[in-house]
């Protein structure tokens, strides 16, 4: 089974500390590895001053020591135009001051090096709409963002005050995302809230990892049924971080069955899961509007692969035709 390549790290300032995974290496090939740049990229950004080693610069040559420190600056791309495309996507909601879309599994949210199309943000520009212009072009009208491999809800406003109060709700805590997901295991309990901070991991920084220097992370884990091999679980979100849910179940012993990134990519045959699909689904928003106040409340059913999925590893092959197999399982129901 072929796991992809990690994906370059995004535009800003990084600090690493050089362990045992980089010490002897060249600098350039020590950047690569840290940033998942390529060593052209990283002798590029060490030639332009963009690399400092505890303070000073060094040549792409430099073997690096054990303990140093690796500030890397990694700028902006230069301006790229964000262009539409005409993709079909599914819009579950829209007014004039916010969609709400479905996102397949595989598309990814917006525009970046290596991904300049084909995203959901050039299939909502091709839709002919205005988007709220956000933090960048490329990220235009983004309230919050889902992982590439991760179905479900995503909310996308369209003007500015409607960007400025969603993102307000949504740093408040005011917008409920439940997840539903599968878990390699059995949780020790039918509910358990996993209160752990979240920072870059040290050896890749690709990767998330549960840091004691980490940012708050909290994520309630809710056990809807379980199986032979796996549990079907709820999952809501208190903070966003990225990778939150797949990054804290990893930790506690239980992977999202099929994330080949944090350990339950193995078995995927045995569930029924497609390739390059993790089962994580955001299957649930609730929200005010962001400006007539109006209780919003917004369902995604499983896509067709993970009911499909579901149905294999629950032994029920009729859960496959069940138009939405989560609402039979009581995931709507409102928390306890």
């Amino acid at each position: 089974m072929s796991v992809p390549p990690p994906e370059p790290l995004a535009p800003g300032t990084y600090t690493f500390r050089a362990d045992a995974a980089v010490a002897g290496e060249r600098l350039d090939l020590a950047v690569a590895r840290l940033t998942a740049l390529s060593r052209t990229q990283a002798a590029t950004l060490i030639a332009t001053g963009r690399v400092q080693v505890d303070g000073r610069a060094e040549r792409a040559s430099w073997r690096v020591e054990a303990g140093a420190t690796i500030a890397v600056e990694i700028p902006e791309p230069p301006g790229r135009e964000v262009l539409p495309e005409r993709i079909p996507i599914r819009v579950v909601y829209e007014d004039e001051e916010l969609v709400a879309v479905d996102k397949p599994a595989g598309m990814v949210v917006h525009p970046a090096p290596g991904n300049w199309s084909g995203t959901l943000v050039n299939a909502l520009m091709g839709r002919g709409q205005g988007l709220a212009p956000g933090t960048a072009p490329e990220r235009a009208g983004l309230v919050h963002r889902l992982d590439k491999e991760t179905s479900g809800l995503l909310l996308v406003a369209k003007t500015d005050r409607a960007h400025r109060t969603l993102s307000a709700a949504l740093a408040a805590r005011r917008i409920t995302r439940r997840y539903a997901c599968l878990a390699w295991g059995h949780l020790e309990a039918d509910r358990l809230t996993v209160d752990r901070p979240l920072g870059r991991a040290a050896n890749d920084r690709t990767r998330m990892a549960v840091r004691a220097d980490g940012r708050p992370a909290r994520t309630d884990f809710q056990r809807l049924a379980r199986f032979d091999s796996a549990d079907l679980l709820r999952a809501r979100l208190h903070t966003g971080r990225t990778h939150q849910i797949r990054v804290h179940l990893s930790a506690i012993g239980h992977p999202v069955v099929g994330d080949d990134t944090y350990g339950g990519g193995g078995g995927r045959r045995l569930v029924g899961l497609p390739p390059n699909r993790h089962f994580l689904h955001a299957a649930w928003l609730v929200f005010k509007h962001p400006v007539s106040g109006t209780d919003m409340d917004l369902r995604s059913p499983l896509p067709a692969e993970l009911r499909h999925s579901l149905a294999t590893v629950a032994g029920e092959p009729t859960w496959f035709a069940h138009p939405d197999p989560l609402e039979y399982l009581g995931f709507y129901r409102a928390d306890d």
